[in-house]
């Protein structure tokens, strides 16, 4: 890996570990907790393909396993976040331009879900049945609904740094900001042609002007 995107991973982990452990996880809301660190994996996941997101997810997991007040075996979520880096990674797509707002969002249902079964899955083959009380179904679909809400506001805008890091020429593509996708998030995926529509309309001011300008050589010549 480039040690631009170790610094910026590690960073964005750590600041994600923070807030989940001393903000998130004492919201006391029902069910499952937002699960930041997960979405931060999906974001780099999205942007560095599967062999990357599946060390970030390692590292990521390894590092809430150990953060208090964890009260699991070590290397658990760390297993469980290494297979989704994977997966994520996985639906990059093939030149790096997001065209929907649909297939991430998407993305971030499975992973809520699927981290979510991976664990309680785990959990069930060491002994730890907290899932059962809880109920595994009501813990699926809180994770999935609070994942999603939280996804607009904090994946685009990972994905958006991660292309900065690497230097990514899709990065300048909403107008010099990296903000192609997280316009399109926050848009419901109307805004995902932001970059694209300001691009055409510079082009289209040119040609006016150049059109113009051909007019004003024309009468000048008769």
């Amino acid at each position: 890996m480039k040690f631009n995107r170790i610094l910026l991973s590690a960073t964005l982990i750590v600041v994600a570990l923070v807030v989940q452990v001393s903000v998130l996880a004492r919201l006391q809301l029902p069910g499952a907790v937002p699960d930041l660190v997960l979405l931060t994996v999906v974001g780099l996941a999205l942007v560095y393909g599967p062999v990357s997101g599946s060390l970030i997810g390692f590292t990521a997991g390894l590092l809430a396993d150990l953060a208090p007040p964890a009260d699991h075996a070590a290397g658990r979520y760390a297993l469980v976040l290494c297979v989704i880096g994977y997966l994520v990674g996985l639906a990059r797509p093939e030149n790096g331009r997001l065209t929907s707002a649909t297939g991430p969002m998407a993305v971030v249902v499975a992973a809520a879900v699927g981290s979510t079964l991976l664990y309680a899955g785990v959990g069930a083959l060491v002994g730890d049945t907290a899932a059962r009380h809880v109920g595994l179904g009501f813990l699926l679909f809180t994770a999935a609904v609070y994942d999603l809400l939280l996804a607009p506001f904090t994946v685009p805008l990972i994905m958006a740094l991660a292309r900065r890091a690497e230097n990514d020429p899709l990065a300048d593509a909403g107008g010099g900001n990296g903000a192609d996708v997280a316009s399109g998030w926050l848009s419901s995926g109307t805004g995902l042609r932001i970059g694209a529509q300001r691009g055409g309309l510079r082009v289209k001011a040119a040609r006016s002007r150049a059109s113009r300008a051909g007019r004003i050589k024309g009468v000048k010549r008769l």
